[in-house]
């Protein structure tokens, strides 16, 4: 499950991008919230949509895979669900590349 860190992080992410995502609480708050919000793009503007998922390095192959795989599903919450699992990424990228802040002031670039 989704630690409260973690949920603050990707909400400050998303918040870069206008999505504008209120205080969250939960892994299910987040996903509901950011479902309606695609919903919403997906019948009023599509063409953000498609621009906010390339600034959010979202796989259009994966996106389209998993739509075709699930039919049956809202397609706002396959969505919603891309979106944070590529967040996680890169908040655990940005974890385990973090640098040594340890670094004389006269050695930094």
């Amino acid at each position: 499950m989704i630690q409260t860190e973690d949920l603050q992080e990707i909400q400050l992410e998303l918040n870069k991008y206008d999505l504008q995502i209120t205080t969250l609480y939960s892994f299910d708050q987040l996903l509901e919230n950011l479902s309606v919000f695609i919903n919403h793009l997906i019948t009023n503007d599509f063409n953000l949509l498609i621009s906010l998922l390339y600034r959010l390095d979202i796989s259009e192959e994966k996106l389209q895979t998993l739509l075709k795989q699930n039919q049956q599903e809202q397609a706002g919450k396959l969505i919603a669900q891309l979106i944070i699992e590529r967040q996680l990424k890169v908040i655990k990228t940005r974890k385990t590349f973090k640098g040594n802040n340890d670094i004389p002031e006269d050695e930094k670039w």
